[in-house]
This record gives structure tokens, C-alpha cells and sequence, in this order.
């Protein structure tokens, strides 16, 4: 008697599996499945039910999220050694910072595709894609700090991008509001400056380094615009004035206050108002 085989997980119950991934490179790979197993659905109707359930999913027992290795060690961001980019010891600690961020990132991503329930089948193309960039940025990271000696893990690095996602992780609009179009949006400001940086290095190395982020500005201001498209979708949806709200969102989640040089070329492609850039300037 032929035997039915088991139903294929869900999406964000695959996305949830590989936010649990301690391995770095396991989980960047299946981020890149995710994206691809999406990519090759039909239609929105497939899509809807590769997405199901619409409902609440429970984190799995006796895992933590999200799932690390046991390096790096986590320290507050005073303590994370800073040194100059001069010297090849100097850029490898530069460079495993970011590539510590990338990490982080692919977390961010997958965590917003199981966590919320409910929302537009392109909530999820989107969140599943920005997994499948980060998870690019972060291969391209990995692979040029190995080329310097140093592996992902062998300095400390700290953890503020993912205590914000658990600041927020009962609010979907406050995610949007205070991950993507906050905190990610910082390295809308600081690439060029760390460019600029590197460039004044000249090494091989450190131009190799300009040329990965220069990808990862390219894509991160992609990223940011989706931030921007959902979290004044969600205000839209709950009848709240964007900008009113999120100064609420900042004070209540004790948002980091953010500071010039901003990127502003790069913050209005991203999608923020003018509105929203004179609220920054004048902050």
C-alpha cells in the first residue's frame, strides 16, 4: 500500500527552523532556500498556502532564539575592542563587526516571517528576500575575513540589534518602525564614512572591503525602504499618523538616538519624507 508522504513545512515554520540554525553558514543556506522555495511558487494562491498558517506559531521547545554559536562572546558596545583599520589585525576586527551585523540581520529577517501572522503574502516575499541579501552579505563577510586570518567568532562583538527585535517582538509596528527604519538605517550613515575610511587604508584588503559595501548599501537601502512601506502600511491600517507615532515607539522602546552624519541621498530612496528627514535634522 503506497505511503502519503508528510506535508511539506510551512514557510515561516521553516523560517522559524532556521532562526534556530547555531551554525552561521547553515543558517545563511537556509535563508537562501527559503527564498528560493518561494521564488518558484506559481502565484499568490501558492503563496498563500506555502505561508499557512495564518495564525500564532510557538518558538520551539528548549531553544533559544536565535539559535548562535557559542562564539562570539556577547559584551556591552563600550567594550567591543575598537581598533584602527590600518593595520591588518585592526581591519579583520572592523571587518568581524560587520560581518557580526549581517549575521544579526538574517535573524532579524527570518524572526519577521515566522513571528507575524496575519499579514499580505508580500510581507513575506519581502522579509524572505532581505534573509536570502543578508545572508549574501554575509558569505561575502565571511569569506574576506578568512582571506585576513580571522574567523566569525573570534572577537567579541555585542548585541543591540537583536535586543531591539526583543523589545519588540509583540508589536509588529513597532518592529517595523524601530529594526529596519531605525537601527538598520544607521548603516545608511555609516558606510560611506567607513568607505571613506578604507580608502584612505588603500590596501588590497581594504579596498576589497569598499567593494562588499558597496552591495550591502546598495541592498540595505532596499531593505530599509521595506521598513518604511510597512510600517506606514500598519499606521494606515490602525488609523495612526506616522511620524506622531513613532516619536511614541522611540520613547517607549528607548530608541538610540540618532546622530549626524546623516545619508540623506540614501534615506530618501529608502523612502523617508521630508517630514521625516526635517524631524531628523532638528532632533
Amino acid at each position: 500500500m503506497p505511503t502519503t508522504a508528510p506535508p511539506q513545512p510551512t514557510l515561516r515554520e521553516q523560517a522559524l527552523t532556521a532562526l534556530c540554525l547555531s551554525d552561521p553558514v547553515a543558517k545563511a543556506g537556509a535563508a537562501h532556500a527559503l527564498w528560493s522555495r518561494w521564488s518558484k511558487l506559481p502565484d499568490d494562491a501558492a503563496r498563500c498556502h506555502a505561508i499557512a498558517p495564518e495564525t500564532p506559531l510557538s518558538p520551539l521547545k528548549g531553544v533559544a532564539l536565535p539559535g548562535r554559536p557559542a562564539s562570539p562572546a556577547l559584551v556591552p558596545p563600550m567594550s567591543v575592542p575598537h581598533r584602527s583599520p590600518f593595520t591588518t589585525e585592526g581591519l579583520a576586527a572592523l571587518l568581524h563587526a560587520i560581518t557580526h551585523i549581517e549575521f544579526n540581520a538574517i535573524n532579524l529577517a527570518l524572526d519577521a516571517v515566522w513571528r507575524f501572522h496575519g499579514m499580505p503574502p508580500g510581507f513575506y516575499s519581502d522579509w524572505l528576500r532581505v534573509a536570502d541579501e543578508e545572508a549574501t552579505h554575509f558569505g561575502l563577510l565571511l569569506d574576506h575575513l578568512r582571506s585576513l586570518g580571522l574567523d566569525y567568532g573570534d572577537v567579541p562583538a555585542h548585541d543591540g540589534l537583536w535586543e531591539m527585535c526583543v523589545k519588540t517582538q509583540h508589536d509588529i509596528t513597532a518592529r517595523m518602525a524601530l529594526v529596519p527604519r531605525t537601527l538598520e538605517a544607521r548603516g545608511l550613515d555609516a558606510t560611506p564614512l567607513i568607505q571613506a575610511r578604507l580608502r584612505k587604508v588603500g590596501t588590497p584588503a581594504a579596498l576589497r572591503a569598499v567593494e562588499i559595501l558597496d552591495v550591502i548599501l546598495r541592498d540595505e537601502i532596499g531593505h530599509v525602504a521595506i521598513g518604511n512601506r510597512w510600517y506606514g502600511w500598519l499606521c494606515e491600517q490602525q488609523g495612526l499618523e506616522p511620524v506622531a507615532h513613532y516619536r511614541v515607539l522611540a520613547r517607549t522602546h528607548s530608541a538610540p538616538r540618532l546622530k549626524p552624519p546623516f545619508h540623506l541621498d540614501a534615506r530618501r530612496s529608502a523612502g523617508f519624507t521630508e517630514q521625516e528627514i526635517d524631524d531628523l535634522l532638528g532632533a
